[in-house]
């Protein structure tokens, strides 16, 4: 063995081929640990070139990673984020159908009171939140295999796109308390003008429309049962009643009549319709602001991923079936 030189000596590790052993260890000196390419010949053994190929082949596989116990912490930390991405790209996924759920609800919920509000610009957050729903599921789909494949590219095309859905939420949650402060203005616009087109008659959209809520919303009237009085409907009929719609649903004998005030409901029909509406635009809120929170957590986790990717060369994939990283 050549002569050391001055300094700390250094344990290493070597496989020894064709051992008896599986493993011996051998103290080198740090002369020797400057001169990598030196053969080494042991007893029983083929010998090993200290940084030759079978040195290397003989390293254990894996993860190369530099600076001691900071790198094993930032390793962790990669881990985890990796770990929470993929369970938020599941989330995406269920995020997507709720989002279209929700989105469709509005729309069957304003045909059922497109007659009390015009306006048709208020489903344009419906709209939005279906386009994001589906959106989203292409998201998950992206982000999980990125994710999986620690992709720098995926990766960064996944937060560019959740960015850009994040800022869209962000414009719906706007519009959609611009909208609901509208809903009682449109309301009170609309609902007198409803009210005066009634005629009893199924066929008639307007009267299905008064009909309907009256009984979904157990209404009568826009302020209470009087308010019919002053319509061309009950000055046609003359019989001193209102729509049976507005009659109490436990009660199976109810004619309408104005002579049995305690058989109808005593609820005008205008605030509760007010309340559903906006009711309506707070879940579109408040599903855009939950999601958007989600979304955030889910760009956060995949910075994280990339910063310490790009500030680390060493960190590198382990690719299984002989390649070294």
């Amino acid at each position: 063995m050549p002569a050391s030189r001055s300094g700390p000596f250094k344990e290493e590790r070597f496989a020894i081929l064709g051992s008896p052993a599986p493993s011996c260890h051998v103290t080198l000196a740090a002369a020797i640990l400057g001169s990598p390419r030196r053969r080494l010949a042991l007893p029983g053994s083929r010998g090993i070139e200290a940084g030759g190929a079978e040195g290397r082949g003989a390293e254990p596989r894996g993860r190369r990673l530099r600076g001691g116990g900071s790198d094993t912490m930032g390793q962790c930390g990669i881990t985890s984020s990796k770990t929470v991405l993929v369970f938020l790209n599941l989330i995406f996924w269920a995020a997507a159908g709720i989002l279209c759920y929700v989105g469709a609800y509005v729309f069957i919920t304003y045909d059922d009171y497109d007659h009390f509000f015009e306006d048709v610009y208020t489903l344009i957050p419906a709209v939005i939140i279906i386009a994001v729903g589906t959106l989203l599921f292409i998201i998950g789909l992206i982000g999980c295999c990125a994710t999986i494949r620690e992709s720098r590219c995926g990766l960064a095309t996944f937060v560019i796109i959740l960015l850009l859905v994040f800022i869209t939420e962000v414009v719906v949650v706007v519009l959609g308390y611009i909208y609901r402060a509208k809903v009682e203005d449109e309301v009170d616009h609309s609902i007198q003008k409803v009210y005066n087109g009634y005629n009893g008659t199924n066929p008639d959209a307007a009267s299905r429309a008064i009909d309907y809520v009256q009984r979904q919303l157990r209404c009568c009237g826009i302020h209470n049962y009087t308010d019919w009085e002053n319509t061309v409907w009950f000055k046609q009929t003359k019989n001193n009643s209102v729509p049976l719609s507005c009659c109490k649903a436990t009660l199976s004998n109810c004619t309408g009549s104005l002579t049995r005030p305690m058989d109808l409901y005593s609820e005008g029909c205008e605030a509760l319709v007010v309340k559903k509406l906006q009711e309506i635009m707070m879940y579109v809120i408040w599903a855009a602001l939950a999601f958007a929170a989600i979304q955030l957590l889910g760009m956060l986790c995949a910075c994280i991923v990339l910063c310490r990717r790009s500030r680390d060369p060493a960190y590198e994939l382990l690719i299984t079936g002989g390649t070294y990283a």
